[in-house]
């Protein structure tokens, strides 16, 4: 998909009529590629989604948009603050939809000043590009159960404190406090909602979850072919999280940025006060082990192992009776390095999501089991 220059996208401004007009970052990503789907199905809007140009593109969860007429791919740096001016001056977007991050947890130790200029920096300059160009424009920013850290009771909900574990849990906290200094100060309609794990098939593969699912099918290919195959390598597997399917998050952004269309109890439009807007969780409301997502996922792809050890000493192996059925050249499925362990552990986030589900009608659709599912599945057909 080609990446138009934003001195460009005035033709296309030319040619709208009352369509409403969205800027989303993180296109190239997972929640980003699925809100330009989520709003092309659900509503009349122009989309514009910001990227890099890069010498070798990173476009794949766009691959499917490349004739879409509603969806144009700007060129966009997040760490240019010019650059955030320009969008905000040149498209006066009615949504600004900010999903573009330094999104893995593990890094955000050894960047911790990338993390810190990605997920809370370039928030400032968003928040002051939409003070001084587009008042009016709706802002969202992405938050994160990781911001509540070392949890103080269970489950979190939206007034639990924030006591983050990792420079990324820090700076999202951060950038919520922000969001909320901009939101009172200047009367924005300026939100930063608390969504707790999300996973799916256009998930970063440095992530656990897409970890696992493409270990799965790497192994699944050996062990048909009768060939050796290394194990996955993971971290703490006892870690507890609360895991939903990203494509039903992107509904709950939509409506945590229409609050006065699907919450009955916002009694104003424009201008409202900025103390009717609220900022929700959204979460399953379950909490699984690593090790469940292992056993669960593994058993999608007909292989069935079994747990050995506590902690560093833990493996998952194949069963006796798979190992004989498929004369498999290997035993060991998953083993623990201590190298994936983070410097300090978020080890159980539950969520509640009562107060999403009551006010914005909003509800996950896709089980934990589900969505084991359409990951393994997907990952076995693209070998």
């Amino acid at each position: 998909m080609d990446i138009m220059n934003i001195a460009d996208v005035s033709e296309i401004l030319s040619t709208l009529k009352n369509e409403k007009k969205v800027f989303i970052t993180g296109v190239t990503g997972q929640d980003g590629s699925h809100m330009v789907d989520y709003l092309l199905k659900n509503t009349d809007c122009m989309i514009f989604g910001g990227a890099r140009r890069l010498s070798i593109k990173n476009h794949e969860n766009l691959k499917h948009l490349s004739n879409e007429p509603r969806f144009k791919l700007v060129n966009f740096d997040l760490s240019d603050s010019h650059s955030i001016n320009k969008i905000l001056e040149t498209i006066v977007p009615d949504y600004f939809i900010n999903l573009a991050a330094q999104t893995f947890v593990g890094s955000s130790w050894d960047f911790p000043s990338q993390t810190w200029e990605c997920n809370t920096t370039a928030v400032i300059h968003i928040l002051e590009a939409i003070k001084l160009y587009n008042p009016e424009c709706r802002f969202y920013n992405a938050g994160s159960s990781e911001e509540y850290g070392n949890v103080q009771y269970i489950p979190q909900d939206e007034n639990h404190p924030s006591k983050p574990r990792s420079p990324y849990g820090a700076s999202k906290s951060a950038a919520r406090q922000l969001v909320k200094v901009y939101r009172e100060s200047y009367n924005l309609y300026a939100i930063q909602g608390l969504l707790f794990n999300h996973e799916g098939t256009r998930r970063g593969e440095e992530f656990v979850t897409r970890k696992i699912t493409k270990g799965i099918a790497r192994i699944k290919k050996s062990i048909e072919n009768h060939e050796t195959f290394d194990p996955i390598e993971l971290g703490n597997v006892d870690a507890q999280r609360d895991w939903s399917d990203a494509e039903d998050f992107v509904d709950g952004i939509w409506k945590m940025l229409n609050q006065e269309i699907y919450n009955e109890n916002f009694t104003s439009y424009r201008p409202f006060p900025s103390s009717e807007l609220k900022e929700y969780v959204l979460s399953s409301n379950e909490t699984h082990t690593i090790r469940e997502f292992v056993e669960k996922a593994f058993k999608v792809a007909d292989i069935n192992g079994k747990w050995h050890g506590e902690r560093v000493n833990a493996e998952f192996s194949i069963s006796k009776e798979d190992k004989e059925k498929y004369d498999v050249k290997s035993s060991t499925l998953v083993k623990i390095n201590p190298k994936f362990y983070r410097p300090a552990e978020v080890d159980l986030l539950l969520g509640d999501s009562t107060l999403a589900r009551r006010e914005l009608k909003w509800f996950p659709k896709v089980s934990f089991e589900k969505l084991i599912e359409k990951m393994v599945l997907n990952d076995l057909n693209e070998r």
